[in-house]
């Protein structure tokens, strides 16, 4: 059986976010994981675990702010990788103000760039333009705001299985509107003018995993007309992110509460396109406690 290339994950985001979840998370799987280690130190970090004579054949380290004297080695270190015989793999972790306010005052954490002179909204604010380079070259970006450090985990798990054979891996994400946009998505589409199941008695306490939902979604012609152009568009435009190196698209399709129309057409787009042999597909509900 012919040896996988070992993974090398680089795991960033604003403090407060998930990154100590995440970086467990890999843990817990295998990976010999390595915290706050400053970018300088990358190349050389990745050569040591990553060497034939070493038993880690996974790794993931974690970037963040409190190193802010070597962020700026991030792109020179980053170039260097691309020597290395290794799957690469950048996770940016972030959630919205309102939500990293909420937990720093729950826990009643210390922010690592907030001093008598700075508030923690605008130490907030700091760490994102510090890390700015990493949101911006990321495989994958998590939006924590409105998911459980369970569901965080499952996520990480998801993304760690994700192997080389595939060129691409696309999520598909049902979410409701009421409930904010997420801001984690490369392609939003919404199904708002579709027909409500939920105006009906018997389908309102329902999901679009249930049955009797989706043969009333399906027998509506502009159900199968959205499902359609949304798949054409998706369809048409994959081969230009695969040869652009992507390797992680996130299509979220967002109706009301994110309980019927949304969650059927993410299901029957993850279905169609999990038979593409160089695609890995995944689906996440966001607004269903399954």
């Amino acid at each position: 059986m012919a040896k996988t290339a070992p993974k090398f994950f680089i795991i960033s985001g604003t403090s407060g976010s998930g990154k100590t979840i995440a970086l467990q998370a890999l843990e817990d799987l295998g990976f010999y994981c390595i915290d706050n280690l400053p970018a300088s130190l990358v190349p050389e970090m990745a050569a040591r675990v990553l060497g034939n004579n070493t038993k880690h054949h996974n790794c993931a380290i974690s970037i963040d702010s409190r190193n802010q004297d070597f962020i700026g080695d991030l792109k020179e270190s980053f170039e260097s990788l691309k020597s290395f015989n290794i799957e690469t793999r950048v996770i940016f972790i972030d959630a919205d103000d309102k939500t990293l306010l909420k937990r720093y005052s729950e826990t009643r954490r210390k922010h690592p760039l907030s001093d008598e002179n700075t508030s923690l909204i605008e130490a907030i604010r700091k760490e994102r333009e510090l890390l700015e380079h990493l949101s911006t070259i990321a495989d994958r970006k998590i939006d924590t705001s409105n998911i459980t450090p369970h569901e965080l985990r499952t996520i990480i798990r998801d993304d760690s299985e994700q192997g080389s054979d595939h060129s691409l891996t696309l999520l598909f994400q049902s979410f409701g509107f009421k409930y904010g946009n997420p801001s984690d998505v490369d392609f939003m589409f919404d199904v708002r003018c579709l027909p409500n199941p939920h105006w009906h008695a018997e389908l309102k306490h329902l999901t679009g995993l249930d049955q009797a939902v989706q043969d009333f979604l399906a027998e509506q012609q502009v159900c199968t007309e959205m499902y359609q152009q949304i798949r054409n568009f998706v369809e048409h435009w994959l081969p230009h992110f695969i040869n652009d190196n992507r390797n992680y698209i996130t299509v979220g399709i967002g109706c009301t509460g994110g309980q019927h129309r949304s969650v059927y057409l993410t299901s029957l787009l993850q279905g169609h396109f999990s038979s593409h042999s160089n695609i890995q597909t995944l689906v996440r509900h966001r607004e269903l406690s399954l």
